[in-house]
């Protein structure tokens, strides 16, 4: 009964948008969003995209499960698209610092669902592990 009072969001599955729909869900995924991830989230949205482009992603993202969206979207993106999506979730995931377990279970999972293999992601894994390794600046 109380479902009639959920609206069902939609959303325009562009690529742009399931870039930023796949952050939000990779935010989410261990509890807490962190300032580093907003940030990561800001940077590669686009200063084009506008407050009403983000509360839509947002809604869709509240009210979707990410099996629903990967159902969705995967069929609708191109190999490097999916590829871009992925390794932007890895890079979201690492920015505090590691990836926290619902974190790397979210990233396979999309991975899985884009068709990308452990061994495909594994040297783009370690490119993002040397970039984001800035202690090696204070050595």
């Amino acid at each position: 009964m109380f479902n009639m009072f959920k609206s069902q969001a939609s959303l325009d599955l562009t690529p742009r948008n399931c870039l930023a729909t796949s952050l939000i869900y990779c935010m989410a995924s261990d509890g807490e969003i962190d300032p580093e991830e907003v940030g990561h989230l800001m940077s590669v949205i686009g200063r084009n995209a506008t407050r009403q482009q983000f509360d839509a992603v947002l809604r869709y993202t509240r009210s979707t499960q990410p099996a629903q969206f990967l159902a969705e979207a995967a069929p609708r993106l191109r190999p490097e698209q999916k590829l871009c999506i992925v390794l932007n979730m890895i890079d979201s995931a690492m920015s505090d610092g590691e990836a926290e377990p619902g974190e790397e279970r979210l990233i396979m999972q999309f991975a899985q669902a884009f068709g990308l293999s452990e061994a495909e992601l594994t040297p783009h894994f370690r490119t993002l592990v040397a970039k984001n390794d800035r202690a090696v600046l204070d050595r």
